[in-house]
């Protein structure tokens, strides 16, 4: 047996560490106007000067079913006979739908597709997870840890947004009604849960929703062996800002290890310019280079 894992594009692990680990990409789309590009070939900074001068936000698509079914084939000519394929949340995109068809339409490999129920840094964890345990453990063993690694107790995130209107406008919160009043003047804290993005706090300020963010994860940090946490701070073009959180957050959790990474076009589309991510997992990932 020969394994392949694929991913899609919203780990937004960078290239050495996809070639280092061989983890295949498969990307989501960004629409803008007529133009369609792959996530994985934008640049990053590009595309936030760009959605700045938009009226209209960019839309997202998942990958074709045409893009996904060639990548399956090419990995069976290498000789690959199985393929572990992570998406982000079928509760937010169609990514999982589609690598599901895709799988159906590809003779001679097979595909065990696996909704991660999050996206973005934690979705990368999980490709590295695999990737780095294919050698020791069966496909059925590692596809057991990341059901175990996704669960709440296991595996979480949590992101501030300067406004809810970008993740509104694109229908991907499960409780936009709910927290429309005083759309502008808050800061609000949302949380994965069941897959889907969902508000859980209005705060007035940025300083206080960082402060609740803080006492949120310490909560979860104390049923945790520290030294086995791995969090990622993750920014949306706002690095200085990430930066900032990542010094902070290790000078109060000094055994946690802290890695520092940016949304791409397709969750920074939803999430907005400015906003951070912070992402973690108690699962053993090794994360040099990251």
């Amino acid at each position: 047996m020969k394994v392949a894992v694929v991913a899609d594009s919203t780990t937004y692990l960078p290239e050495h560490i996809l070639q280092a680990h061989d983890i295949y990409t498969i990307p989501l789309n960004v629409i803008i106007g007529d133009d369609i590009y792959k996530e994985n070939e934008i640049d990053y900074k590009w595309y936030y000067d760009k959605m700045k001068e938009l009226d209209e936000l960019p839309t997202t698509s998942q990958p074709s079913i045409g893009d996904y079914i060639l990548l399956l084939e090419s990995l069976y000519r290498e000789g690959y006979t199985d393929v572990l394929s992570l998406h982000l949340s079928a509760e937010i995109s169609g990514t999982h739908q589609s690598a599901q068809a895709a799988a159906a339409s590809v003779d001679g490999i097979n595909v065990h597709v696996v909704d991660s129920g999050i996206a973005a840094a934690p979705l990368g964890f999980m490709a590295m997870y695999a990737a780095q345990n294919l050698k020791t453990k069966s496909i059925e063993e590692i596809i057991a840890d990341i059901d175990l690694m996704k669960s709440e107790e296991n595996m979480n995130a949590y992101f501030l947004v300067d406004t809810l209107t970008n993740l509104q406008k694109g229908g991907r919160l499960s409780n936009a009604q709910a927290m429309i009043g005083g759309l502008l003047k808050i800061k609000p804290i949302l949380e994965f849960q069941d897959g889907k993005i969902v508000a859980i706090e209005k705060i007035r300020t940025q300083k206080k929703a960082l402060q609740k963010i803080e006492a949120l994860l310490q909560s979860e940090f104390e049923q945790h062996d520290q030294k086995s946490l791995t969090v990622c701070i993750i920014h949306a073009n706002a690095k200085e800002f990430g930066e900032q959180i990542k010094k902070e957050f290790e000078e109060k959790f000094q055994d946690i290890t802290f890695v520092l990474q940016e949304f791409g076009p397709v969750v920074g589309t939803h999430v907005g310019e400015g906003a951070i991510g912070i992402g973690y997992t108690n699962y053993p990932v090794d994360i040099t280079g990251l």
